[in-house]
């Protein structure tokens, strides 16, 4: 990969569009869920897994169950994706209404 490939890539990948959304950590095993809002929703579970799977996730309750039910037992759901054309206070007011929203209809936590 020559040195102008390498900055093309990078350029590329600093451009892309990205989707701000909700989402749920749900466990199978007893039925909990945690309801949070990401303004990257496609790459979220990537850095919610390692967290977990390191121990070292901000989110106790969260963590507690993952410990205790091990990572099998938890899928990641996308509930809502914005538009991208929002501005960044519109997408940040409604990543937390819509979070509420959904907190409330799957009577879970919010991150």
């Amino acid at each position: 990969m020559t040195s102008a490939d390498r900055k093309a890539m990078i350029a590329e990948y600093k451009d892309r569009e990205t989707i701000a959304g909700v989402f749920a950590v749900i466990c199978s095993a007893t039925g909990r869920a945690w309801v949070g809002q990401s303004r990257h929703i496609d790459t979220q579970q990537n850095g919610l897994w390692f967290s977990l799977k390191m121990g070292s996730s901000p989110f106790r309750s969260l963590q507690a169950e993952w410990n205790d039910q091990g990572a099998d037992s938890f899928r990641f759901e996308q509930l809502d994706r914005l538009s991208p054309d929002l501005s960044d206070m519109a997408r940040k007011d409604e990543l937390k209404k819509r979070a509420a929203l959904w907190a409330a209809r799957l009577e879970a936590e919010l991150l």
